[in-house]
């Protein structure tokens, strides 16, 4: 993948981000649900269900459904799965690690994000399974805490890897040996009228300096972490993405307003306060 241009960074004025706030929520709100209804016996494509008649129930339209025929609202990918998982038939198992992407619209404003989580809770989960979802969801905060108006755009990626490799580290120091594999075919992105718009975020350092970030810019950033090699392939139903290896992955993601003012996390019910500090600061 080529980073050697850079792109144009699209801008959004208050009462559109307002709007992009109100799409962010929508997003947010439907990933608690898919959350707490994330039980053993229960398949994919319930939760796709119950998303999709919480997204149209509050006014909003499911950004997923439809787009370039991808058949659900929810892309659920589990253990092995990257990324684009169908909902479907499968049946959710104690002990699965399972991401959940979710996009919704209001007035034509796009929010996205996702998380990941291990059915049957935190005593349900292999320890390596622990280790990855939450060393990949700290190198997403990594990255969005990279973001400043005026600062590059590809400093996310470094901050990204740089966390996801500290954590291993850190790891390996306390004796749990882990590979950590930062994807690099799939990458953050660009969000407002469309889902996905340019620029393209990587979540690893590259050899470009990239654009600068703008004020009122809207990303974002989702790294997608394996427990061995970066290398994917697609699966014959031409959506879903799988780690050539078998080894597990988890993915998480925000939608990221960078104003002069600081960061404001619109995927994220807090906005992102618990996890900015004093980089927050919603638009009112």
């Amino acid at each position: 993948m080529s980073f050697l241009r850079r792109p144009k960074i699209q801008a959004k004025t208050r009462d559109q981000l307002l709007l992009m706030r109100r799409a962010g929520l929508v997003v947010g709100q439907t990933l608690e649900l898919a959350r707490e209804a994330a039980v053993a016996g229960t398949t994919t494509g319930e939760l796709d269900r119950m998303a999709e008649a919480h997204i149209r129930g509050r006014g909003a339209v499911p950004s997923f459904k439809g787009y370039h025929g991808f058949p659900g609202s929810l892309c659920i990918s589990v253990n092995e799965e990257v990324v684009h998982g169908i909902p479907g038939e499968r049946v959710l198992r104690d002990g699965d690690l399972v991401s959940i992407d979710c996009g919704a619209i209001v007035e034509g404003w796009h929010g996205d994000a996702a998380l990941s989580l291990v059915v049957g809770g935190r005593e349900a989960a292999r320890p390596e399974d622990l280790a990855l979802m939450d060393d990949t969801e700290a190198a997403m905060w990594a990255g969005i805490a990279a973001l400043s108006v005026g600062g590059r755009l590809y400093a996310v990626g470094e901050a990204v890897e740089r966390s996801a490799l500290a954590a291993r580290d850190a790891r390996a120091a306390e004796g749990q040996d882990l590979t950590y594999g930062v994807v690099e075919d799939y990458v953050g992105h660009g969000i407002g009228r469309e889902m996905h718009m340019e620029p393209q975020v990587p979540n690893y350092a590259v050899d470009a300096k990239g654009p600068t970030v703008p004020d009122g810019a809207t990303l974002a950033i989702e790294p997608m972490i394996t427990l061995g090699t970066i290398e994917t392939r697609t699966l014959e139903d031409d959506w879903t993405v799988v780690t050539t290896d078998g080894s597990r992955a988890s993915h998480w993601e925000h939608t990221v307003a960078v104003t002069a003012a600081g960061l404001w996390v619109l995927t994220a019910l807090d906005g992102g306060a618990e996890h900015l500090s004093t980089a927050f600061a919603p638009v009112s």
